[in-house]
């Protein structure tokens, strides 16, 4: 590298680089040092790019690993890295560009290394390689300072204590990306780390105490949402508007690392992604999220959970129980702002979740909100577009919706909130719309997406517990709501009357033919007719509970009326159908009293007389019948709502 413009062509054979890897010890008092960091890099801008230069350094890289046992090169740059720092708040008060510059270089080559030291070697090896100094051959000092922890705890400093300008813009996002690196060790086992060098540093010792400081400064970046600084601005070359190039390699790392601690490795299809604005804020996204989700050691919580689990409004003047570490104050307005704003990424839905899921703090405030449109808007959009999304950005959108309408209070006022010309929704022009009538609408349009396409179980076990959650709260449903409960019910039925149908000519060829085996109708009839239950139950308590307000429901019933005939008798659901034939029969009286070539809103204008002469006694309350997965468990609570309370991240209790 050096002083000249690097290519990526040229590393192999760089000098200074060869010195570094050699078998030559270089001070961290020699002028080297100056020589090395004084270069400039053109960033990759492509996936190419990156796995090219992965490809030239490989080779220094591995030169360092073999050599650095007796010259101890890599803890003389790391140590020169170090008293670097140490000055970095003053170079930045003072406008020191230059010595930024090469602070920034520095630990730019620190990283490029680490993350090769990491695929190639044990975590053994990899703390061993930190403590080799300049003497005999493998040698090593026992009680000197543990560099790969001070390495840490300053990474810590930098991204907690050195103030964000322009001039200190990459350098923030290249601490936080070495951590992302460092902390990709789990990447590299199948089993769940519980004792790796990451539990031994990040949640104990001297980096402890920086917890709640750098959980605080994460969600602030990830807040703030700031932009790079604009070309011209610093002595470091312009970087593409992704970031520097340790940006592009740390963010490949940390969205990885995403995948295995949230979904245990499972692949997902890959969608475009849009260029990022706020290179830092993804960063420090990225870099919480795998912290959060860190496994507890065997002696010790998880601390970065606690603090996440445990953090507080500005506004909360409340003071802090002594039994709760880690513990700081956020802004939970500016919070929700940018929650809103940024759930076009996974990783800010991963975010929503943890935060709703593991904070009640956060979760109270968001439920309080007056403006729950704002965020409930920009989930169902997600579920909406289920074909351009990955799966695990689906499924945890629809969990977020499970949390939500978990509060009888969230599943009355969507109701009350009347939202115009929803321009993403195409299969029909929704001019007026309650935001409950809307959710109904995309739940159910993501349960009949399955239904063709994935064929997922639990996506539309998930789907109706949301639906069955609200069912007893719904109020006013949109013509176009009603109309679409029934046509799912409707479509659920012919699949049901298609696996009959199916089992009984299978079972009449075995008559003649015992050999061949009995495709398993069996399974997919219970299958079916589980979910048919499901969607009676929500029907039903919709009529138990609110009747009066949801003549449309109403409406949409009678109008396909035949379609409920076969169920009456059906020993699985005469018990669920009670209710419903109750209204369908009353209200079917009452139309034909009313005469014939009826309008729609005469028909209506019956209905609604009718609910008011309908005694509500004879109405039979009803109790949810529970199914279990690993998504969600649903249980039976008076009143005969069920809630849903969801494990991604933890072992379902129920099970």
């Amino acid at each position: 590298m050096g002083s000249n413009s690097s290519r990526i062509g040229d590393l192999p054979k760089n000098e200074y680089l060869k010195k570094l890897s050699g078998t030559e010890s270089v001070s961290e008092n020699d002028p080297f040092w100056n020589q090395l960091l004084s270069f400039s890099f053109p960033a990759p801008t492509s996936s190419t790019e990156l796995k090219l230069l992965e490809e030239a350094t490989i080779s220094v890289c591995r030169s360092l690993v073999e050599n650095n046992p007796r010259t101890g090169n890599l803890g003389a740059l790391i140590k020169v890295f170090l008293s670097r720092t140490k000055e970095l708040k003053l170079s930045a008060e003072c406008q020191n560009h230059i010595f930024i510059w090469q602070t920034h270089n520095a630990l730019f080559i620190i990283c490029c290394l680490l993350k090769v030291f990491i695929c190639e070697m044990s975590e053994e090896e990899l703390q061993l390689h930190f403590t080799y100094e300049e003497k005999s051959p493998g040698s090593y000092s026992s009680d000197s300072e543990d560099l790969l922890e001070e390495l840490l705890c300053c990474l810590m400093q930098l991204i907690t204590d050195i103030p964000l300008l322009d001039i200190t813009y990459e350098i923030s996002v290249e601490a936080v990306s070495t951590m992302v690196v460092f902390l990709s060790c789990q990447l590299f086992h199948k089993e769940v780390l519980r004792q790796s060098i990451s539990h031994k540093y990040l949640m104990r010792g001297r980096c402890l105490p920086y917890t709640s400081k750098l959980v605080k400064t994460l969600l602030y970046n990830f807040i703030r949402q700031e932009k790079p600084p604009p070309p011209g601005t610093h002595v470091l070359p312009q970087q593409s508007d992704g970031g520097g190039l340790l940006y592009g390699l740390a963010s490949g790392v940390a969205t990885g690392l995403w995948t295995v601690f949230t979904l245990g490795g499972v692949g997902s299809k890959v969608a475009a992604a849009s260029e990022l604005s706020s290179p830092l804020a993804n960063q420090s996204l990225l870099l919480l999220l795998v912290l959060a989700n860190l496994t507890d050691a065997a002696d010790a919580p998880n601390p970065y959970r606690q603090a996440i689990m445990s953090f507080k409004n500005t506004q909360d003047s409340s003071p802090f129980p002594s039994s709760i570490p880690h513990a700081f104050q956020i802004n939970f307005n500016s919070l929700y702002m940018a929650l809103c704003e940024q759930q076009t990424s996974d990783q800010a839905t991963l975010l929503l979740y943890t935060l709703l899921h593991q904070n009640s703090n956060i979760r109270t405030y968001m439920l309080a909100r007056t403006d729950m449109e704002n965020l409930v808007l920009p989930i169902l959009e997600i579920l909406y577009h289920v074909e351009e999304r990955n799966s695990h950005h689906v499924y945890m959108a629809l969990i977020i919706l499970l949390i939500l309408t978990e509060d009888d209070g969230f599943n009355r006022s969507i109701h009350e909130v009347m939202l115009k010309n929803i321009t993403w929704y195409s299969e029909r022009v929704l001019t007026e719309i309650s935001l409950g009538s809307l959710l109904i609408l995309v739940v159910i349009r993501t349960i009949q997406y399955n239904m063709t396409r994935t064929r997922d179980k639990y996506l539309h076990t998930n789907c109706l517990a949301a639906l069955a959650n609200m069912s007893a709260q719904f109020r006013s449903l949109h013509q176009y709501a009603a109309q679409r409960i029934v046509s799912l019910f409707s479509l659920l039925s012919k699949k049901h009357n298609k696996v009959l149908e199916q089992a009984t000519q299978s079972l009449r060829g075995s008559l003649s033919s015992s050999d061949v085996p009995l495709p398993d109708y069996a399974q997919d009839l219970n299958v079916i007719e589980e979910v048919i239950r499901m969607m009676l139950e929500i029907i039903n308590s919709c009529l138990t509970n609110s009747l009066h307000h949801n003549p449309n429901l109403v409406y949409a019933l009678l109008y396909k009326r035949d379609l409920f005939e076969q169920f009456r008798t059906h020993p699985s659901f005469q018990d669920i159908m009670q209710n419903i034939d109750l209204v369908i029969t009353f209200f079917s009286s009452r139309l034909l009293q009313a005469g014939a070539e009826l309008s729609v809103e005469r028909v209506l204008e019956i209905i609604k007389q009718g609910v008011v002469a309908l005694p509500k006694d004879r109405l039979k309350m009803q109790v949810f019948h529970g199914k279990e997965d690993h998504c969600a468990a649903t249980y039976k609570t008076p009143g005969s709502m069920t809630k849903t309370f969801c494990h991604l991240h933890e072992p379902c209790p129920h099970t």
